[in-house]
Parts: structure tokens; C-alpha cells; sequence
């Protein structure tokens, strides 16, 4: 497939349909675009009239169309992508189903053969409801067309018609350039849409919903690709709830689940994840608007108490800053709006100047200067049709006006979807504001923004580490004895420990030194603490025998190791394979309660130590590291060279590994270390 034939399909001269009602619909949707190039009806019974001549096949067109829509029983359709490679046509899109979405053996072997059919032509599909390039007025899509050709937009790429329809249908004055739907992506996939319209000077951001993604490596590539051309995407993933495909052997491959290492994708490549369509569309318009936020201090502003107060406890759990207003500006606006005015951030600032538009227009040049990263105006405008909105409007206008030209990015915010008008909302996005409807969606979409731009400003970016081959199903333990020597040699900090028989056990603990640990020892107890094969704090030799004989007869051998008692704070620190994204870094509170606590970050290649730090200061535990409550601090230094050893470790044992745990992680006060008093390796048998 070339980009010339990709640049066919989707900005086509000629445009053939084949089919009856579903390719009726497509013509009339290339009227509602204004699409002028040549339009060809394909049918093979349908008779010709005054009004429109039917091809009874590919072969009867008069030229090799640049695209086709095949709307025809899913076994015909890999014919007429024969006749359509064999004519030289630029591409198509199979609305057809039937395929390999069915799950039959019969789905899988029509998909094989119109891929091979197809040879080298780009197609949409199968099972895939259209497209739409409103920016050269183009449709193959077989339902209502919704919108205008923008100057620049968004596009659009979802694995799901009906959504790629309710994005359409939205009255959020999103500005779209493409609407792209990929279906089962069995030749173009999301990926080969965002590298080709990476370089599309009009496209000022992507949308995506996936479902799946069918090549993640590449996906990254596209994804780095439109980030260097300074077009962020957005995107909605289904599947959160989705358990992980795999049986997990350690505390790392249970919560290390595969959509939060897709979370951890987005966060580091600066994609920005939404829940909704809404924040999506909100999230979206920002991007569009300024591209990514340069930071994350907000100035949220309105007429009224009550929407400052709700405003503040909506972005409670969100990560968004509202610093205090600084002072120079704070003495003006205090001349400006009286001493009744509490001037705090969100600020109401009342109704005072409200109808007295130098001085609305006033306050807000005061606050679009007042040195935040963004700065919001809420304010809920009356139906027009049913009130008197003048006053309301004026406002805007002063805000509008006032905002232009200030390093502050601008957003208009309503409370509800509906009371932000569509004339309002143009304007906005004609001067560079972010019209934004909707209190939650529109804070989610601020603070999304300016989590891609922090992930931009990091210049951090995802550099999968796949094995070349799938791990094979037979995988074995190591002791963790083992575990700790084969670690330890990375630079992992281990305690002194010897593995004796049970009669040895306390001459080895008073070599070692009291307090000791003792544990039963072998490659398959990999949780020993389930089944009472660890025994803590022995002091006494007396103690060491009793342990011993405890323990004996869950292994013939015992591990005796030194017991670390200064402990700051226990972590985990894990590697898994995810079948996607290979080798991925877990950190989270460690111990007997890593599962109940679920504090854990998931962390992407490359490793280093900045990554490392920034992540485990986002966990919960990151307060005991810091030193809580009259406790010492705990040596995070040591504690990312420890997560960075397994990394290395994990790198050089690529395509064996499969799960690397070590649980807890023992921090001790700062300029002590970090141990790892307990480990598990798993490794597939070496071929």
C-alpha cells in the first residue's frame, strides 16, 4: 500500500457505490458534503433511468474509481476487490459483515481471501460503516451526514460506527475535518490513519475510540509521529473492567492488568484517556484550540458562589492547581470589585460590574494577566428563544475581547451542556477560546490537556521492549534463594542468608546474627506466607530450632536470612510481559497488603531513573518515603537503583522472563538502603 493510494481513498475524483439501499444512502451523503467528482452507481440488476445509469459491474466503469463503497453479501465481496485491483482503483471501504468479527471459521476464511484479494489496495474494513473527509467534501458513509467543512479539525477514528455516528451528531461545536472508521482494521488500522494525516497541515488534533489495538508498537510510532507534527490525540478505550488474559503467578501480573498498562501508555506518550464521549468531544476542543495546556494553574472565575463551590469540589480528584491570586494583580481587582469580594480562587466575583462593560472588560484583562496557565469563565446563558440572553452576551464579548492577546489560555465553561449557545461557541473557536460545556467534562478536559502537555514538556516517550517470540506455556520458578543470587549480581540488595537442612538452622542463625527470618525453601512455595512457611523476629536459638521444626516439613531445606528491622516503608517493585506491550515496570506499597491496597503505577520503557522517581512519587506510599509523622525518610535513591537493577536484569533475560517480583522491598532510612527480602522469578525453559 502506498501513501498516494491512501491519499485516493480518502480524497477521491471519483467515487463508485456498489450496492442497493446502503449505497443510496452514500449518494445522498455525497450530496450533503457537496462532493463535485465523478459518482458511479454499481448494481447488478437495478435499471438505469434518465436520472441515474447503473454499471452492472467493476469491469463497466468507464475509468478505475480512486474509491468504492462495497455495501454487497459478504462472500462477493472479495471478487469485487479482485476486479477493483485488477482496474487499478485507489481503495475502498467493505460495509460488509460477516467476516472475522463472527468468530466462524467461515468469517476468518473470507477475511483471508479478501485480503488477498485485495493485493496492495487500501481498504476500510470489513465491517465498517464509512467515511467522511469534510475538508475536501467527500462521503462513503450510508447514514445522515451532520456538519461543514472546517479550516482545520479534528479527525475522527473510531472501531465503531455508532459512535463514530453519535460524534457526528454532537452539538458541542467540535470542529471535524474526518470522520474514519476502521471496523475490523484488517488492512488499515488506526495507526495507518494517524501517520498519514500526521502530515495534513488541517488537522489539528485526533479522536479515537478503539477497542483493540491491532499493532501497539507501530500505534506508538503513529502516536510519536503526530506529537513531533504538535497534533496531540485524545482518545476513549473500551475495556476497562476487562480482566487480564493470562494466569497470573505473583502480586506484579494480577494488578499489572492490561488496561493499566494502556493507562500508563497514554500517561507517558501524553495521550490524553477519557471516560466519556463528552469529556472526549470537551477534551478535544481545547486541544484544537491552543494544543496541549503548558501547565496546570487554573483560574476558574464566575458571577456566582455556588458554581465556584461546585466547580471546586468537582476537581477535587483531579489534578488541576488553583493557586492563590498573586498580589499585584489581587490590589487591582480589589479597587475594582469592593472589599465584599473575597478574592480566592475559583473567585466569584459577583454581579457588582456585571451591566458596567469597561469594567467587566477590565477585570477580565486583570485576571487573563495574572500569570495562570489557563483561565476560566463560567457563566450559564438563558435560551434565547425563550429570554432575554443580552446581558449575558455582553459579558462574554468582554471576555472574549479582553483574553486576546494574554499568555493565559481561555476557556468559556457552562455549567450545563445546553446553555452555552451555538453563535457563543463559534466565536470562541474563531478567537482561540475553548468553548467548553459541561462543569465536569470541561474540568477533566482542562486537566487532560494539561497532562499532555506536562508528557510533551518531559520529552518522555514509550520504547516498547517485545520479545521476538511469545513465551511458551512452560515456565519455571526459581527458589527464591536463587532468585535474590540471580538478582543480586544486578546490583539488587539482598539480605546475608544461608540454606541449611533443619537440623542446621540454628548454628546458621547465630552466624548470621540475631534477628533472623527463617522460611520454607523451594521453587514451588512461591507464596510462602499462604501456607505458614515464614516464621519473623527469631531472636533466640531456642526459637530457631522450634521455627525449624515448624517448618520442616514443608521443605527439606530452610532459608535462614538476616531480618531487616529499620524498615521505613515496604514496596513492590515487579516486571510482567504484557502480550501487547512486553515488558512492563510495576511500583506500588508492597507487603502483606499489596492486593487490599491496590497503590500501584505501572511504568513503560525506557526505564531510568527520573521515570522511576516521578512514578513512585505518585503512589500513596511516596508520604512514608518522605518521612511521616516523625519518621525518618527513606532512601528513595536506593530504592530506584533497585527498581532500575531489575530493569536491567529484565532487559538481558528479554525472552525468557516472564514475571520478576520482589515483595516487600524493605526502604530503610535515607543512606541505609533499600533491601529485597523476598523474590520471585519465573522463566520459560531455555530451547
Amino acid at each position: 500500500m502506498t501513501r498516494s493510494a491512501l491519499g485516493r481513498l480518502l480524497a477521491p475524483r471519483s467515487i463508485a457505490l456498489l450496492g442497493g439501499v446502503w449505497a443510496d444512502a452514500a449518494a445522498a451523503a455525497c450530496g450533503a458534503v457537496g462532493y463535485r467528482g465523478e459518482l458511479w452507481r454499481v448494481h447488478p440488476s437495478r435499471p438505469s433511468n434518465a436520472e441515474q445509469h447503473y454499471y452492472r459491474s467493476v469491469d463497466e466503469l468507464p475509468a478505475a474509481p480512486d474509491a468504492t463503497f462495497i455495501a454487497a453479501p459478504a462472500r462477493e465481496v472479495p471478487g469485487i476487490a479482485a476486479a477493483l485491483a485488477r482496474r487499478g482503483a485507489g481503495g475502498f471501504v467493505c460495509f460488509a459483515a460477516g467476516f472475522s468479527e463472527v468468530g466462524s471459521a467461515e468469517g476468518r476464511q473470507l477475511d483471508a481471501s479478501l485480503r488477498a484479494s485485495a493485493a496492495e489496495l487500501p481498504y476500510f474494513g470489513p465491517n465498517c460503516y464509512g467515511i467522511i473527509n469534510f475538508f475536501d467534501r467527500a462521503a462513503l458513509w450510508p447514514d445522515q451526514v451532520v456538519g461543514a467543512a472546517p479550516e482545520r479539525g479534528v479527525a475522527l477514528i473510531c472501531q465503531s460506527g455508532t459512535i463514530a455516528l453519535n460524534l457526528l451528531f454532537n452539538r458541542r461545536s467540535l470542529p471535524i475535518g474526518y470522520v474514519l472508521t476502521v471496523g475490523n482494521q484488517a488492512r488499515l488500522a488506526v495507526e495507518d490513519l494517524i501517520e498519514a494525516l500526521a502530515e495534513d497541515e488541517r488537522t489539528s488534533a485526533f479522536g479515537l475510540y478503539v477497542e483493540g489495538v491491532k499493532d501497539m508498537e507501530r500505534f506508538a510510532r503513529a502516536v510519536d509521529k503526530a506529537r513531533a507534527a504538535g497534533k496531540p490525540v485524545a482518545l476513549v478505550k473500551a475495556g476497562r473492567t476487562e480482566a487480564a488474559a493470562r494466569t497470573a503467578h505473583s502480586h506484579t501480573g494480577s494488578l499489572a492488568g492490561s488496561d493499566a498498562v494502556f493507562d500508563a501508555y497514554c500517561r507517558q506518550s501524553g495521550v490524553a484517556r477519557c471516560d466519556t464521549l463528552a469529556t472526549l468531544c470537551e477534551t478535544l476542543k481545547v486541544l484544537h484550540t491552543g494544543g496541549p495546556l503548558h501547565g496546570r494553574r487554573t483560574l476558574l472565575m464566575g458571577a456566582s458562589g455556588g458554581d465556584m463551590a461546585m466547580a471546586a469540589d468537582t476537581a477535587r480528584d483531579l489534578q488541576l492547581e488553583f493557586p492563590p491570586i498573586p498580589a499585584a494583580p489581587t490590589a487591582a481587582l480589589r479597587t475594582l470589585l469592593g472589599e465584599q469580594v473575597a478574592l480566592a480562587n475559583p473567585l466569584d466575583f459577583q454581579t457588582k460590574i456585571w451591566f458596567d462593560r469597561p469594567r467587566v472588560n477590565e477585570f477580565f484583562g486583570l485576571t487573563a494577566r495574572a500569570g495562570y496557565d489557563v483561565t476560566g469563565f463560567m457563566v450559564d446563558c438563558p435560551p434565547s428563544e425563550e429570554a432575554d440572553a443580552a446581558s449575558y452576551l455582553a459579558v462574554i464579548e468582554e471576555f472574549q475581547s479582553a483574553t486576546q492577546g494574554a499568555d493565559t489560555r481561555a476557556a468559556l465553561i457552562s455549567s450545563l451542556p445546553e446553555s452555552l449557545p451555538a453563535p457563543v461557541r463559534a466565536r470562541c473557536l474563531a478567537t482561540g477560546i475553548a468553548p467548553l460545556q459541561g462543569q465536569r467534562e470541561a474540568l477533566e478536559a482542562l486537566d487532560l490537556a494539561a497532562a499532555v502537555g506536562e508528557a510533551w514538556r518531559l520529552g518522555a516517550q514509550v520504547r516498547l521492549q517485545l520479545p521476538r517470540q511469545q513465551p511458551t506455556e512452560h515456565a519455571a520458578t526459581l527458589s527464591e534463594h536463587a532468585g535474590k543470587a540471580a538478582l543480586a549480581a544486578y546490583g539488587v540488595r539482598i539480605p546475608q542468608a544461608q540454606v541449611v537442612p533443619a537440623a542446621a538452622v540454628p548454628q546458621a542463625a547465630s552466624a548470621l546474627g540475631f534477628p533472623v527470618v527463617i522460611k520454607a525453601s523451594g521453587a514451588s512455595l512461591e507464596h510462602k506466607s499462604d501456607v505458614g512457611g515464614v516464621v519473623l523476629d527469631v531472636r533466640t536459638v531456642q526459637a530457631a530450632a522450634a521455627a525449624a521444626a515448624q517448618l520442616a516439613h514443608l521443605s527439606e531445606e530452610l532459608l535462614v536470612e538476616q531480618m531487616i528491622a529499620d524498615g521505613v516503608a515496604e514496596v513492590l517493585i515487579g516486571i510482567t510481559r504484557d502480550p501487547q506491550f512486553g515488558q512492563v515496570l510495576l511500583l506500588g506499597t508492597g507487603g502483606v497488603m499489596t492486593e487490599w491496597l491496590a497503590d500501584t503505577i505501572v511504568v513503560l520503557p525506557p526505564f531510568s531513573a527520573e521515570s522511576i522517581e516521578r512514578a513512585l512519587r505518585q503512589l500513596r506510599v511516596a508520604r512514608l518515603l518522605k518521612g511521616f509523622r516523625g519518621r525518618p525518610a527513606g532512601d528513595l535513591a536506593a530504592l530506584v537503583d533497585t527498581a532500575l537493577a531489575c530493569t536491567r536484569y529484565a532487559q538481558d533475560h528479554l525472552e525468557r522472563l516472564v514475571e520478576l517480583d520482589l515483595n516487600p522491598v524493605i526502604v530503610r532510612p535515607a543512606g541505609l538502603g533499600a533491601v529485597a527480602v523476598d523474590a520471585l522469578i519465573r522463566l520459560t525453559e531455555e530451547s
